[in-house]
């Protein structure tokens, strides 16, 4: 039975690698893996000998001894726990994602676009890497790589040109998420279980992430791609559509740096602060508004584009529903192999295999050699149920490098394959950019950016 999962896990995942010779979107082989994946065990939850406590984070050996009624309460309960934890990040992301969606409704990110006054692309290759780099510390990666390339949309109309700058922004807004306790969906599950401080995540990993960017983006500004001159579709007059763009952009990034602060304050989970975030984005959006909006009728006193919503209304309606829907299907998939005990014993059995490779590799070595595997895995695999395995797998205490290494590893290896992160995902359905495109494009980019920042990672931790 264990096998047939497996085969389930493969086949889908393959269908997503290839989603546009198939003609069939990622999310649909993502929800039907899932199921199967589930029914599976249902079906066959007497003819496991081990499970993986989530929970608890360790393997349960004595699995075959539990009677029926326990191994499918087992297995309800860890269905759920993997649901909760699932939709925390899904409403994490729904919170952010609407928060962009109001300052989009307010013209905000056209201070960002005003900013762009050249027509080199080397120039604008830079400008929108700094910019994935900076933003995706503030408002994740995910959101960031979705702001930037609907600004990008707007500015640079050949595709062929602009899925270049794509893929560059992806490695940018990835090694941007790293050092960011908000940056990313693994260094927030790292945030979440006391593993590091924000603080400390920021010295140790600011400068290794800011190299993964430099990197790449040096070598690419030589390629023919970003050579020449591009002729930019701007605005006329260049000048927001609303007079509150500015205060819309400015109160939305910072309601979302201030998910950090609640978070230490109350010590509740960021989705939390998050919803708290937009609750206070949503009234100064419909106080700005010139419409009103309740549950029962809209009212609208113009005409104009979006005199028939309420901002928050339209927000909602503009979020990209099918790559909630995606994550919900890959991760609750993958969720279901690591209950089974399959990720978390091969993360194990790399522990114990790579001293082998030579008796010089020993003690923090061994660790680094395996978190980097982790880092190149997360490509491949997603990268949250791997950082959740690493939870088991160590003891360290808060801040320890390992921790920080991980956080690093897991941040910026995905973004080695266009799905191998949230942003390469929204990448490829924005753009809808071909998976082996990137692979030969793209990927020895990324891969050179990872290397680069892992030796100054491992360089910077002798000094600190």
């Amino acid at each position: 039975m264990e096998t047939l999962i497996v085969i389930i896990f493969v086949v889908g995942y393959l269908a997503i690698t290839v989603e546009h010779n198939i003609k069939v979107d990622k999310l649909i082989p993502a929800l039907i893996m899932m199921a199967l994946s589930w029914a599976m065990i249902s079906l066959g939850i007497d003819d496991f000998d081990q499970w993986f406590d989530s929970g608890k984070h360790a393997l349960i050996d004595t699995f075959n001894l539990y009677g029926h009624e326990e191994k499918m309460h087992m297995m309800e309960e860890t269905l759920l726990h993997h649901l909760g934890k699932t939709a925390e990040i899904l409403v994490f992301l729904l919170g952010a994602m609407t928060i962009v969606e109001i300052i989009d409704y307010f013209d905000g990110f056209s201070t960002i676009k005003s900013f762009v006054k050249t027509k080199s692309k080397r120039k604008i290759l830079w400008f929108f890497a700094i910019m994935a780099f900076i933003l995706s510390a503030i408002i994740d990666n995910l959101t960031a790589t979705i702001v930037l390339i609907s600004i990008l949309q707007k500015i640079v109309p050949e595709r062929s040109a602009r899925i270049w700058y794509a893929g560059l922004i992806i490695i940018a807004a990835n090694a941007g998420g790293a050092w960011s306790p908000i940056g990313d969906v693994t260094t927030t599950m790292l945030w979440i279980g006391d593993k590091v401080t924000t603080l400390n995540l920021i010295k140790f990993l600011f400068i290794p992430s800011l190299v993964c960017m430099i990197v790449p983006v040096f070598i690419a500004q030589f390629l023919p791609a970003f050579k020449g001159e591009i002729e930019l579709t701007q605005d006329e007059d260049n000048k927001p559509k609303s007079k509150f763009s500015s205060t819309m952009l400015y109160l939305g990034l910072g309601a979302i740096i201030s998910v950090p602060v609640f978070k230490t304050v109350t010590h509740l989970p960021p989705y939390v602060g998050m919803m708290f975030a937009l609750g206070v984005v949503a009234v100064f959006a419909e106080l700005y508004s010139s419409s009103k909006f309740s549950m029962t009728a809209i009212e609208s006193h113009d005409h104009d584009a979006h005199g028939h919503h309420s901002p928050v209304h339209h927000s909602l309606s503009k979020i990209e529903m099918p790559s909630i829907l995606f994550f919900l299907g890959i991760l609750m998939a993958v969720a279901a192999l690591e209950s089974l005990g399959l990720l978390f014993a091969f993360a194990l059995n790399l522990q114990d295999v790579i001293p082998m490779l030579g008796s010089e590799i020993a003690g923090t070595a061994v660790s680094d050699l395996v978190i980097l595997l982790l880092g190149v895995g997360s490509a491949v695999i997603d990268n949250v149920p791997l950082v959740a395995a690493s939870l088991g797998m160590f003891s360290e205490p808060v801040d320890d490098q390992l921790w920080h290494f991980i956080a690093y590893s897991a941040g910026t290896g995905g973004s080695m394959l266009i799905i191998g992160s949230a942003a390469g995902v929204v990448a490829m359905g924005m753009e809808k950019m071909d998976f082996f495109w990137y692979l030969r494009r793209i990927a020895w980019l990324a891969a050179l950016g990872f290397i680069a920042g892992a030796i100054t990672f491992f360089l910077t931790r002798l000094f600190f």
